[in-house]
This record gives C-alpha cells, structure tokens and sequence, in this order.
C-alpha cells in the first residue's frame, strides 16, 4: 500500500476523525486535516479520492472503502508527488510518536489482504474462479 494511503488509514485507526483529546492527538488531527487539504487542493475537492477519504471517514473499519482509497490513490498517482509524501511521513512520524503508534501503521501489498485494528475483524471473500500467478 501507498505511503498516503498508509498514512490516512493509521490517522484514522488513531482516532483522527474523532474530537481530539490530549496533546499528541491533536497533532495527529492537524497532521491528517493537513494531509486532506492538501488531497483537495491538487486532486479538487469533488474528487474521487476526497470522496474515497470521506467515505472511509465514516466507515473507517470497512476494507471495501480502505480498497477503494488505496485504489483512488493509485490511478491518480498522489504517491508519486514529493508534496504528498512529505505530508504524509510527517503524519506517519506523529502517529508513531503516540502511545501504541506502531500498532496503528501497516503497509499492506499484494491481492487478498485483509487488516484489522483496535480489536476489529478483516476477512477476504473471494467469489467466482481466480487465476494462477505465474
């Protein structure tokens, strides 16, 4: 999974998109509303990842839209942009600085992943015939 991605995913299972309490966690909240501003300003706000992000927001347990996000950040390179990565390390850094930090940041590659955090549960269903990788 992308840097970006990663990023928005350990903000939100951090707790981001939630009031902000002490200290360390609001700075994870002005580095992840950082990191979406900066989402808007070069992808547009109507985009299709502003909406993946919103739609993780609300649903931030749920790997369709986490797929969707990763997705969304892929076809439209935003881990490619020095800019983005930049916040998105910055953000990583102040999840990491948290109490249990590492435990909210997983990069994830390849097909069929499913991942799970703060006690939730991930499952992979996979319907109709895959084809062998050679």
């Amino acid at each position: 999974m992308d840097p970006v991605t990663t990023a928005i995913l350990a903000a939100l299972a951090a707790g981001a998109n939630n009031a902000a309490g002490d200290v360390a966690k609001k700075a994870i909240v002005d580095g992840y509303d950082g990191l979406k501003t900066l989402l808007k300003r070069k992808f547009g706000y109507d985009s299709s990842i502003t909406k993946a992000v919103e739609d993780l927001e609300s649903k931030p347990d749920s790997a369709a839209r986490k797929g969707v996000l990763a997705e969304e950040m892929t076809e439209a390179k935003a881990a490619t942009d020095p800019e983005m990565l930049a916040a998105a390390q910055a953000l990583l850094d102040q999840i990491k600085a948290g109490p249990n930090g590492e435990q909210h940041i997983q990069q994830v590659q390849g097909d069929f992943n499913a991942v799970a955090d703060g006690g939730s549960t991930a499952s992979v269903n996979i319907s109709g015939s895959v084809g062998k990788r050679e």
